[in-house]
């Protein structure tokens, strides 16, 4: 049940109910010498991410300490406002399965109709569908409507996009006779505008690019959009950390045809891989390829605002060959979460997290990079992810680092074999400068 407090009027009422002239009467049968006769002394006020890490840092004295990790690559560890976990648990919100019904789904339609704003809101398109079932197949459904628009078949993809993401990528599009082809970064970490240029052609339906890419770097959009747009082809941008869209310009106003993304940051703890939640928008003239489902607004017979399903383009509902996607479910429990997440931070809510997620990272790169033995593999501008390169070996720092009880960065050698002895580090507005600090000394003394 919720707690509301009493008002005066109802203490009285209470008070007279059970023939008692005051509380002072009312506590009469409590023995003087143990009652509490002053205020109870409570620490000063907390916010609620000091609060949350005041419960946790109690918790630890009952267990081994946890690791504190800087890994990020694409699952990014965010403020999760109690808001979020309190609404979303509702059975209102629980119960419902998938709004076939609009009559009776309306609180349901509304919830991703407002998803769905706020997507467009924050990418600066015309239009969002509602919702995908994570950022890799968000990436991929974008290509295949790219082809489907334009019946090209030469995609060409960043190598700096999320490599799960080009891995899956490559699976949608395995049997369509596509060609994909990647486009090399340049020293700066961004993409290599001459690359691009040079497998820019006729035939080119799309091109992918990831920002802030995976190495952490922000992209040109702008830039890349200009070129991409000289050879008729469409200009796709995947966001895998959406609370940079907090800050930065939206994809949208910098000429992107369709941006898409992760949204797991918005409201969705990390929680061994899912579920997460894809997202997509695009211009309004795209919209009948847009896969998946989108709500609209109307009115009823009586005047009445109402939410109703206005496109519906899965196979399960329309002629097989004639579906955009086959994708079985729309993830609105996760967006109904990244939606209750955008609503309490509000606008300025946001850009405060996307400012602290800016100057944490850049004040543990800039600390980092004063050791001896590392340096910034890249000169790119960062949002909260960075790669370093390690004169030591980094599987020895890595395991130095797990030793003190630390998960360092992600070892890029794997996805990169150039990349050798290179790590990626995340930093977001949950850490605090001492836990930087932390790592910064541990990795002076791995490296000494």
């Amino acid at each position: 049940m919720n707690y509301i407090s009493l008002s005066d009027r109802d203490i009285k009422e209470m008070l007279a109910k059970i023939g008692a002239s005051s509380l002072e009467e009312l506590l009469c049968s409590i023995p003087d010498d143990i009652r509490l006769k002053r205020d109870l002394k409570l620490p000063k006020a907390l916010t609620e991410p000091e609060m949350l890490y005041h419960f946790e840092e109690t918790a630890r004295r009952n267990k081994y300490a946890e690791y504190l990790s800087f890994l990020g690559a694409g699952a990014y560890r965010h403020v999760v406002p109690s808001i979020v976990d309190y609404l979303s648990s509702r059975g209102e919100f629980l119960s419902p399965y998938t709004p076939y019904q609009p009559e009776v789904s309306q609180g349901t339609l509304q919830v991703i109709f407002e998803f769905q704003t706020l997507i467009c809101q924050l990418t600066g398109m015309d239009t969002a569908n509602a919702s995908l079932y994570d950022g890799a197949s968000g990436a991929a459904e974008a290509v295949l409507m790219a082809y489907r628009l334009q019946g090209r078949r030469k995609i060409l993809v960043a190598n700096t996009l999320h490599p799960q993401y080009r891995r899956v990528i490559k699976t949608y599009t395995k049997n369509l006779d596509l060609t994909i082809r990647e486009i090399m970064y340049s020293e700066s970490g961004r993409v290599d505008f001459a690359d691009l240029n040079k497998k820019l052609d006729k035939d080119t339906a799309a091109v992918v690019i990831q920002s802030p890419n995976f190495m952490g770097v922000i992209e040109d959009l702008k830039k890349i959009s200009e070129s991409v747009h000289n050879h008729q082809a469409l200009f796709l941008v995947v966001v895998a950390e959406p609370v940079s869209l907090g800050i930065l310009e939206s994809p949208g106003k910098l000429g992107s045809d369709i941006v898409t993304g992760e949204g797991q940051s918005f409201g969705i703890p990390l929680s061994f891989g899912g579920p997460y939640l894809g997202f997509m928008a695009c211009a309004k003239e795209f919209i009948r390829q847009l896969p998946g489902r989108i709500v609209g607004q109307t009115k009823d017979v009586e005047g009445n605002r109402g939410f109703v399903l206005t496109f519906s383009t899965r196979e399960q509902h329309i002629r097989r060959e004639r579906a955009t996607s086959n994708i079985c479910t729309n993830q609105a429990w996760c967006a109904l979460r990244a939606t209750i997440f955008l609503e309490a931070l509000g606008k300025k809510g946001l850009k405060e997290l996307a400012w602290q997620n800016v100057q944490k990272a850049n004040y543990a790169f800039n600390e980092i990079i004063r050791l001896k033995g590392v340096v910034p593999k890249f000169d790119g501008k960062i949002f909260n992810e960075f790669v370093l390169e390690f004169e030591r070996p980094w599987p020895e720092i890595d395991k130095f680092l797990r030793n003190k009880g630390i998960i360092g960065g992600l070892s890029l050698e794997q996805f990169y074999p150039e990349l050798i002895n290179c790590a990626l580090f995340n930093v977001t507005e949950m850490f605090r400068k001492e836990e930087i600090d932390r790592l910064t000394e541990s990795l002076k003394d791995a490296l000494k």
